[in-house]
């Protein structure tokens, strides 16, 4: 067994596939006709394996190989990857990274060696372990990248700055940028990822990637305090807030109340998003 230790990153990952090819780990693994005999692992999750087995059955320590990320390489890699494919499949792919699931990693190395190792096309046949479970991964980010760009709300602050605060269980903020540029193309906004600890900004022209430092769970959604010192809101934002919460108090229908359908369309997790909620 090998063990492949990257950095985290999609490029990392797609160093791990150059790297099966190019020292022959994968021709190895053919020869012992043993799957998955090459396990992946980012550097967060990987736990020592103390033994694995040969050929023979025999035991024997588990390799260890910490992959160097090369952008030129993973270039390559997943360029290559892309011409057999198509967009559509690489569009999974790139969704069952964005999930970071530890699972996601050994299917899309799988996939991506199933696909190099065959000629016909492939990326589609569900059959295959790699294939499905990329193909499901992908829809549960995609419908948690579909609620993000429902249920985000924006605070306008004295900055003329609109921001928002969340925190999906994937790593989508890659993928709801596009469409809160084309939406709010007017305005300077931010949105930031307090479990990742990360945000986009948008500065009227161009969406660019912020960390920012000593925040609080409870500060950033609770006080909207997004650094050492306080984003002031805007005057009228309370206001804006009590328009809101009457509108929706005024078209609820009381005697139509299904609260059971109501979750399901929008689960509680995401309702300290949303200004009538609180």
């Amino acid at each position: 067994m090998i063990s492949y230790i990257f950095d985290g990153s999609f490029a990392g990952l797609c160093c791990c596939i150059f790297r099966a090819y190019a020292f022959k780990d994968r021709q190895l693994q053919d020869r012992k006709r043993q799957d998955k005999q090459i396990r992946i692992y980012s550097h967060v999750d990987f736990q020592p394996e103390l033994f694995g087995y040969n050929a023979d059955e025999h035991i024997g320590l588990a390799e260890e190989v910490v992959i160097t990320t090369d952008e030129a390489k993973a270039q390559r890699v997943w360029t290559a990857l892309t011409r057999k494919i198509g967009s559509s499949s690489s569009r999974r792919v790139y969704f069952a990274f964005l999930s970071e699931q530890a699972q996601s990693f050994q299917h899309i190395f799988d996939f991506a060696c199933y696909v190099f190792d065959h000629q016909q096309a492939v990326a589609d046949n569900y059959g295959h372990p790699a294939v499905l479970g990329i193909s499901q991964i992908a829809k549960s980010v995609s419908r948690e990248k579909h609620r993000m760009e429902a249920f985000v709300r924006f605070k306008k602050t004295a900055e003329d700055i609109f921001f928002a605060v969340i925190d999906p269980d994937f790593n989508v903020l890659p993928l709801i940028s596009p469409h809160f540029k084309g939406r709010y193309a007017d305005q300077r906004w931010l949105i930031y990822d307090e479990k990742r600890r990360y945000g986009l900004f948008y500065d009227l022209s161009r969406v660019h990637e912020v960390q920012l430092s000593n925040t609080h769970n409870k500060s950033m959604i609770e006080q909207a305090k997004l650094t050492d010192t306080s984003i002031t809101l805007d005057a009228q934002e309370a206001l804006y807030d009590q328009l809101w919460k009457d509108y929706f108090k005024s078209t609820n229908i009381v005697e139509r109340r299904n609260i059971k359908l109501h979750v399901q369309h929008v689960p509680k997790r995401y309702w300290k998003y949303l200004t009538e909620k609180n």
